[in-house]
């Protein structure tokens, strides 16, 4: 994986970044750049607010989901805690699994993250944890 997490989180707080080119890998790019560099509270409300300013920006604000904004997060820093790794490509290429959609809806049921209440505000998990195994 060829991101570079530090020049996309510069762009992503410089609020510069095209939507249409800011796919999953780059939002988790920006994630693990962003908890590498803040606090897990500080990084969950800024990351949180770039979010929804993209989403804004493309006409979408309905799109933000905090619940998954929050879960994906976690999972992150988690795996962060556990690993060491010095790029986001090292990160990426130990957890594959986060690099799919599938790991937050392997937490949550699709009725509970297509709520309101999970885009407005975080939830907890509906799903058994031991669901979320690292295994794509």
């Amino acid at each position: 994986m060829n991101l570079d997490a530090d020049e996309l989180l510069a762009a992503f707080e410089a609020r510069a970044l095209d939507n249409r080119r800011f796919g999953h890998a780059e939002h988790l790019a920006v994630a693990w750049a962003m908890l590498r560099r803040d606090d897990f509270t500080d990084a969950v409300a800024r990351y949180g607010a770039g979010i929804r300013a993209l989403a804004a920006a493309a006409g979408a604000p309905e799109k933000y989901n905090a619940t998954i904004t929050v879960a994906f997060l976690s999972l992150i820093a988690e795996r962060m805690q556990s690993g060491g790794h010095d790029s986001f490509a090292a990160f990426a290429d130990a957890n594959p699994d986060l690099l799919t959609k599938d790991a937050v809806s392997r937490l949550y049921s699709g009725a509970r993250l297509a709520s309101p209440a999970a885009r407005t505000g975080f939830l907890l998990p509906d799903r058994p944890l031991r669901t979320a195994s690292r295994s794509p």
